[in-house]
């Protein structure tokens, strides 16, 4: 028996590129001795994506599509693909055309000779911004330091992952999702791949900085207590160097030494409750996501499919 293979598609508003993927897609895999099915996750498009998934589904017996009753974002969307297709490979890949369909054939070659995880790395691209890059390579330093995971700059969510390992990815309850520390997290036997994106074919790209800077702060504190210790260090640090104005205060108490300086004052005084509103921040994440997690609400809601779980 052939084995089968499901490709597990996030879109949000990709109503252009739904068909252009597909067809791609089905090119690839014309050429590989393989049963595939694709099914996209339709997570809230406020435009025609859906009706547009349906055309395909209802002319297309290998396509499934599963929509969400709102945004729930990616990650979720990935999840919800994962806990509802059947295959003995799922590769997991994005709507826009970036993830380049060629890859697949080598993914799966390497799949074959034993991984249970072929994952992808993405090369750096010089037509990005410097601010872009920076940015990025600063967040992958950021998880690397700061948790107990290792992932290489520019790792994607564009992978092949074994049976087994969709297995143990679907009984994961934890409520903020970060699919790339919690692959790399899980172990098994992975092998990474570089790949250079392709363009975007149309629409526009989801992530806006405001959702990179919060994905970047839910991948560290996914995997990591260190930034408390780190707050804790630097409440102890500034303790101690605060005691260095006691040799000061007694000088001047016995001498008569004017104590001046009402701009210096008032920058540490500034300066010390940023610190402190910074600290009880990260407090403030970590008892959020504890709140979170205690009401113990589903990842996503299905509104329509025509796939059964």
């Amino acid at each position: 028996m052939k084995k089968r293979i499901s490709v597990v598609i996030p879109v949000c508003n990709e109503e252009a590129n739904v068909s252009v993927i597909t067809a791609a897609l089905q090119r690839i895999f014309a050429t590989l001795p393989y049963v595939f099915d694709i099914t996209f996750v339709d997570d809230g498009s406020t435009d025609g994506t859906l009706n547009e998934l349906r055309e395909l589904a209802n002319s297309n017996p290998g396509i499934f599509f599963i929509s969400l009753s709102r945004n729930f974002g990616h990650q979720n969307a990935l999840k919800a693909g994962l806990d509802m297709v059947d295959a003995d490979a799922v590769i997991m890949m994005d709507g826009d055309m970036q993830h380049p369909p060629e890859l697949i054939p080598d993914m799966i070659r390497k799949w074959e000779e034993g991984n249970d995880i072929v994952y992808t790395i993405r090369k750096e691209q010089q037509e990005l911004s410097l601010m872009k890059r920076k940015t990025s390579n600063m967040f992958y330093d950021l998880i690397n330091n700061l948790s107990d995971i290792e992932l290489e700059p520019g790792t994607a969510d564009f992978r092949l992952m074994d049976r087994k390992v969709v297995e143990v990815l679907r009984a994961f309850k934890e409520t903020d999702l970060f699919m790339r520390g919690l692959v790399k997290w899980m172990g098994f036997k992975q092998l990474g791949i570089s790949y250079d994106p392709a363009q975007r074919t149309k629409g526009r790209s989801k992530y806006t900085v405001k959702k990179m800077i919060r994905f970047a702060l839910q991948g560290i504190t996914s995997f990591s207590t260190r930034p408390l210790y780190i707050a804790a260090y630097l409440g102890f640090v500034f303790s101690l160097v605060s005691l260095l104005y006691i040799p000061y205060i007694i000088y001047s108490y016995y001498f008569g030494h004017p104590i001046s300086g009402w701009t210096s004052m008032i920058a540490t005084i500034a300066f010390f409750g940023g610190l402190q509103l910074m600290i009880l921040g990260i407090i403030g994440m970590y008892l959020g996501k504890l709140f979170m997690q205690g009401k113990q609400r589903p990842h996503y809601i299905v509104k329509e499919s025509n796939l059964s779980a």
